[in-house]
Parts: C-alpha cells; sequence; structure tokens
C-alpha cells in the first residue's frame, strides 16, 4: 500500500532544504558582488582621447576630463559628440560587469525547470 502524503523514501524534504540553502548562499553572493561592483569605477575616452569620463557601477557619472584641445568654442557638436562617446562608453563597460557578475552567479541554475 502507498504511503499517503508526503513523498516516497522521504528524500524530496532534504533535497529542497538544500535548495533553500543554496538559494540563500547565491542570494548572498549575489549582494555582495552588487555591493562590489558599486564601488567600482568604469573609464572610457572619445575624440582621440581628449574626453574622458569616468562612472561607478552604480551608473553615476564621477569625472570628466577634458583635453584642452577638444574645447573650441566654434565647433561645440564635436566636444558634445565626444563627451556622449565617452559617457556612453564607460556606462557599457558597467554594464558589461555586471552582466558577467550575473552571468557568473547564475551560471548554475541551468539544471532547474524555471
Amino acid at each position: 500500500m502507498a504511503k499517503r502524503g508526503g513523498f516516497p523514501g522521504g528524500g524530496m524534504p532534504g533535497n529542497m532544504n538544500n535548495l533553500m540553502k543554496q538559494a540563500q548562499r547565491m542570494q548572498r553572493q549575489m549582494e555582495e558582488g552588487q555591493k562590489e561592483l558599486e564601488t567600482k569605477e568604469f573609464t572610457a575616452a572619445a575624440g582621440g582621447g581628449a574626453v574622458e569620463v569616468t562612472v561607478t557601477g552604480k551608473k553615476e557619472l564621477v569625472s570628466i576630463k577634458l583635453a584642452e584641445e577638444i574645447v573650441d568654442p566654434e565647433d561645440i557638436e564635436t566636444l558634445q559628440d565626444a563627451i556622449l562617446a565617452a559617457v556612453n562608453g564607460a556606462l557599457q563597460k558597467a554594464d558589461e560587469e555586471s552582466e558577467a557578475l550575473m552571468s557568473k552567479m547564475t551560471g548554475g541554475l541551468g539544471g532547474f525547470p524555471f
């Protein structure tokens, strides 16, 4: 006669407990990784190095450095384009680092059905 309720052999509750512990450990690791990422800085340059910007992992702009030759009152558009390119480049670096962190943390989830 089959057992009523529960799981045969009692193995599933133990596995569920292990799964929960793994999930909690992964969550702690992800939180630590996110904190570490937020303290990192990412720098990119544009305009042949005439514009350099730095952003944090929180995607906050923390510095802009301009070479004198990029500041031309007759050609503001070049300066604007160089700043945009540098900021977007630095943000892209931050995104790539974030994606790499998430991929590293979630790489072991391939066996789960969700």
